[in-house]
């Protein structure tokens, strides 16, 4: 009887542990599946369900700023209100977690003196069984990993701990990669001197954006701008202050448009913004001040010489000016030049 009790044991571990690797398996696999991390987390928390049974399981983020830790993934069928809160560093078992980067398995949290109850407030329910690891890669903090049961769950156990701890690395991978795409892609599609968008991508973004508005029936406007006799702050003041020049007006531009519209260098001292959604009346307001945002800009030089600028700008919009995108940009382009090869320092739509 002993013998065949021991070899129903024996089968259920065995069984176990070829659920584990198959589920750990199908996580890896989960890996290559999307590059973003809700997404992500959220399909191998799904997998990892099946495995490690909770009332609660949260995915909390290091902000690298506030150092506060992010409520960014929740799956609970108590509350669903955690997604986007803070967390400070150090409070309770996440928190401390965090600050230690040592997992924490804590089968009754009454007798642990990390917790406050402030997770139940935050999960919703009495929590009586806890199990955090901290989500690290190459010795970075990205953030925690904690799961919540109540009174009517099963206790966590060392078991849990290790699972737990397996889930994380893979999760901690796959936030390291789509953090990598994303710096790889921006790379690729901004001009590193401004921070804008380059003239490549913008117009990938143009053919877009007319689709857009002429699927909808919606108004474009185009933009050109172009710095006014730039080539004397290169040629007085060198090129370097020349390239600081260029990276604070395109700051300039990127903090006043709305996130909505898309700024890029076009190149050489010309900038170019897509205004999706704006009528010409609604393009020139925001050109005027932007105009005089760019005028009132004063650059300083390390000799402390004070260095202004100004540009000239133009304007047109699809479909009212231009049907198609070569003559949208053809337009806007001859509206600036004509304001260079005049005035100056002024707007002109076509």
């Amino acid at each position: 009887m002993t013998k065949r009790h021991d070899d129903a044991q024996l089968l259920d571990m065995l069984h176990r542990r070829n659920e584990e690797l198959e589920t750990l398996v199908q996580i890896g696999k989960t890996l290559t599946s999307t590059l973003d991390i809700e997404e992500l987390s959220n399909l191998i928390i799904e997998k990892g369900n099946l495995l490690l049974k909770a009332r609660a399981w949260s995915l909390l983020l290091l902000d690298d700023v506030s150092h506060d830790l992010i409520f960014d993934v929740v799956v609970s069928d108590v509350t669903t209100e955690l997604k986007g809160q803070r967390l400070p560093m150090g409070e309770g078992i996440a928190g401390w977690v965090a600050q230690q980067r040592e997992a924490v398995l804590a089968p009754d949290v009454t007798l642990d003196p990390r917790f406050n109850d402030c997770l139940e407030r935050q999960v919703g329910f009495k929590a009586t069984s806890v199990v955090c690891v901290p989500l690290q890669i190459q010795g970075q903090l990205l953030g925690v990993m904690q799961l919540v049961n109540g009174e009517d769950d099963e206790v966590f156990t060392h078991n849990d701990l290790t699972l737990l701890s397996a889930i994380a690395d893979y999760i901690a991978i796959g936030i390291s990669n789509a953090r990598n795409f994303s710096r790889v892609r921006e790379l690729v599609i901004t001009d590193d001197l401004t921070g804008l968008y380059n003239a490549r991508y913008f117009d990938d973004l143009l053919d877009v954006e007319i689709a857009r508005a002429q699927r909808f029936d919606s108004t474009l406007s185009l933009v050109f701008i172009d710095l006014d006799f730039f080539k004397l702050v290169n040629d007085n003041h060198g090129h370097l202050v020349g390239s600081r020049m260029l990276a604070e007006i395109g700051q300039l531009l990127k903090t006043r448009i709305r996130t909505v519209d898309y700024g890029a260098r076009y190149g050489g001292d010309e900038f170019v913004l897509i205004l999706p959604q704006t009528s010409k009346k609604g393009a020139y307001d925001l050109v005027c001040s932007l105009r005089e945002l760019v005028r009132s800009h004063v650059l300083l030089t390390e000799g402390g010489s004070e260095i202004r600028v100004t540009a000239s700008f133009g304007i047109a919009a699809y479909p009212i000016d231009a049907d198609n995108k070569i003559d949208l940009i053809r337009l806007a382009d001859n509206m600036m030049y004509k304001v260079k090869q005049t005035t100056r320092d002024g707007v002109l739509m076509a």
